[in-house]
């Protein structure tokens, strides 16, 4: 069932679609060098062979698992006698280019660059991040999208009834909740979707009976819902992204989607409770000091109890974090004190505030004098505390949400009974 042509590629319309600049290249035989980036079974491989089928130029396939430099070097030597007596290009398309070295990178680059080979990159992960700056800034990005419940409904009866090429000429009756059931456990993903139909008539169709597929078959051929997540790739870096903004922006709802997300994807859980506790210092804050209390603990637990058992931990504190107050004091205080640190010519620590546990220290090195001993005067003593150079500075600012209002009160009380008194 793989795409015959360009009008039969679903899903990708921004990508193939009639008006499109890849569609016009493709048509006009006028290519230039690209990657297509997407997730699994969404047609990157069938538009670069639709692409070998369309174009008068030489097509070369090479796997970037099995293709090493040699095998480069020698299809762009091809290439080069190709054109040499016969004026015909060579597109070298590459299966899984993001399993390319950097030195198998480095020796395809001068063969792009040159116009020698005309490189087509299919990949699952972030070009941006898999795909050195030189390389890629000679390649045009396309990207593709998870297929839509529409283009995959389409796919589904396609295969069921075509003969020549798909499942025609079995009797096969699938209703619409088993449908919704196979859109839903593919995620997008339309090779996935071929494949459990195929599953479906290998195991259960009998030669001139009729098959029926309906949500108990499906159950016992999936077992649970196939969710595509790779614990290193770029899926796994937007999902947590979404996991923290959702928690960050207070939509327990969503944060729960995510984190469930994560957690049926096998993430390790360890590194969801590590972010919990970044964010609830990070995001949360003053705001409401128990959170990264309740997020070390869920982090505890997460070691103590382990999964299945550890989602529930996870739950609360992501449910906790998403409902609380936020403040990103502490961290706008501290990146502001390091960069103070930083750009400081000299940082001394200022003698009256300096170590006296030496019995000798405040005699010989002056350390300890004029140091004001807060309890000796109700609590609170106005005395400098910064280096002479930054006297003056403001790091931390209290905010108004939560029990953060209780500290911005507190120290304003502080400041006004520091406050050297008017002269009379």
């Amino acid at each position: 069932m793989r795409p015959r042509n360009l009008d039969e590629v679903r899903g990708q319309e921004h990508i193939v679609g009639p008006t499109s600049v890849l569609r016009r290249a493709i048509e006009k035989d006028d290519l230039h060098s690209l990657v297509l980036f997407g997730p699994p079974g969404t047609g990157k491989t069938s538009i670069a062979r639709i692409i070998a089928r369309m174009t008068n130029s030489h097509f070369e396939i090479l796997q970037a698992v099995t293709g090493g430099v040699s095998d480069i070097k020698k299809i762009a030597a091809d290439a080069a006698e190709r054109f040499k007596f016969y004026q015909q290009r060579t597109i070298l398309f590459v299966d899984e280019i993001h399993r390319f070295n950097k030195s198998q990178q480095d020796v395809l680059l001068p063969f792009v660059e040159n116009g020698t080979l005309l490189l087509i990159g299919a990949t699952t992960e972030n070009p941006l991040y898999e795909l050195n700056n030189a390389l890629l800034s000679r390649l045009r990005l396309y990207v593709l999208k998870a297929l839509d419940e529409k283009a995959i409904r389409l796919i589904i009866k396609e295969a069921l009834g075509d003969e020549e090429r798909g499942l025609g000429s079995f009797d096969i009756r699938i209703d619409e909740a088993a449908i919704g059931i196979i859109i839903s456990l593919v995620k997008g993903d339309a090779r996935m979707a071929l494949n459990i139909l195929e599953a479906a008539v290998n195991s259960y169709a009998e030669p001139g009976g009729t098959l029926d597929i309906n949500a108990p078959l499906l159950q016992q051929i999936t077992g649970k819902p196939m969710l595509k997540y790779d614990k290193t790739g770029d899926y796994h870096y937007d999902t947590i992204s979404a996991f923290i903004k959702s928690i960050r922006g207070s939509d327990p709802d969503a944060a729960l989607f995510w984190l469930a997300a994560m957690l049926e994807g096998g993430e390790d859980p360890k590194f969801i409770a590590r972010r919990l506790i970044v964010h609830a210092a990070e995001d949360v804050g003053l705001a409401d000091p128990y959170a990264l209390t309740l997020a070390t603990a869920a982090a505890r637990s997460v070691e103590f109890v382990g999964l299945p058992e550890a989602r529930i931990p996870l739950a609360e504190a992501t449910i906790y974090l998403a409902s609380a107050p936020k403040s990103n004091s502490s961290k706008t205080a501290i990146d502001q004190a390091i960069a103070a640190v930083r750009n400081s010519p000299k940082i001394s620590v200022p003698p009256h505030l300096g170590d006296t546990s030496h019995s000798r220290a405040g005699t010989l090195l002056g350390k300890g004098k004029g140091y004001k001993y807060p309890h000796d005067y109700g609590g609170y003593v106005k005395q400098n505390y910064l280096p002479d150079e930054l006297q003056g500075s403001r790091f931390y600012q209290a905010r108004d949400n939560g029990y953060e209002k209780k500290i911005k009160e507190f120290l304003a009380m502080v400041n006004q009974k520091t406050k050297p008194s008017p002269k009379s």
